[in-house]
């Protein structure tokens, strides 16, 4: 496996204005990991997910993609990188197939290898059988199993989730944190997730907390809860969202 991280970011700081929304982030993802960016609202989050995906241009530090300068080397680094938005960004007219087939065509895929990837990660998926289908026919928690399809169609080496369950039925939501965690444990991908719910966390994650535009914390589970003095992740979230930097 190589040694270069799927997701590197180094002194990372973005401004609205005189409001700063992220303050010198740093952090590594690695391939087959699980990192879990933690933060409560207007911790920051969306602003860098915004900065990975090149929606926003940083002025201030640096992000590669497997190795590739998101700024220097663009389309290099977005064709490894799959996003699962919080809002949903399926065509609600067509098919799950279209949508799929179309996303394989962004990425410069064939006709016959399309298919067979659109088959693959629809059968995983446990929708291959509604393929057919519109998408505005599927519930809240199918069009999610849809997004994360078509974000692994042209096999990323990092895969973003900006809060994707947000709306989904608790086994709906289940399914999908335990779904996630199993694509890890292949060792060739990475994942991101940015939430604030506690319980879609597992042991083995990695917990970077962001707050109020900094990294708070950063490592394993048990590194988090030892450096927090706490014993429970919620405990540790709340002690360390709470304090505040010696003046």
């Amino acid at each position: 496996m190589s040694n270069i991280p799927a997701l590197g970011i180094n002194g990372l700081s973005y401004s609205y204005g005189p409001k700063k929304a992220l303050n010198q982030v740093s952090f590594n993802v690695s391939a087959g990991q699980c990192a879990i960016l933690l933060g409560p609202n207007g911790a920051g989050k969306s602003t860098l997910f915004s900065l990975i995906t090149h929606l926003y241009d940083s002025r201030e530090g640096h992000i590669s993609i497997a190795g590739h300068n998101i700024k220097t080397d663009p389309c290099q680094a977005l064709a490894r990188l799959g996003v699962v938005f919080q809002q949903p960004t399926l065509d609600l007219d067509l098919s799950v197939a279209q949508n799929l087939r179309y996303h394989a065509a962004l990425h410069g895929m064939g006709r016959k290898e399309a298919a067979k990837r659109i088959q693959e990660e629809l059968q995983r998926q446990g929708m291959f059988e509604r393929a057919g289908e519109k998408v505005r026919q599927l519930n809240g928690g199918h069009r999610r199993r849809v997004e994360i399809a078509r974000a692994l169609l042209h096999r990323p080496r990092l895969l973003l989730l900006d809060e994707p369950t947000v709306g989904l039925d608790v086994p709906s939501r289940k399914a999908m944190v335990d779904h996630v965690h199993e694509l890890t444990r292949a060792g060739d991908m990475a994942v991101l997730w940015a939430t604030h719910l506690i319980d879609e966390i597992h042991s083995e994650d990695r917990l970077i907390v962001l707050h109020a535009g900094c990294i708070r914390a950063s490592g394993s589970v048990p590194e988090v809860l030892e450096s927090a003095g706490a014993t429970t992740v919620g405990e540790a979230f709340e002690q360390l969202t709470l304090r505040r930097e010696a003046a």
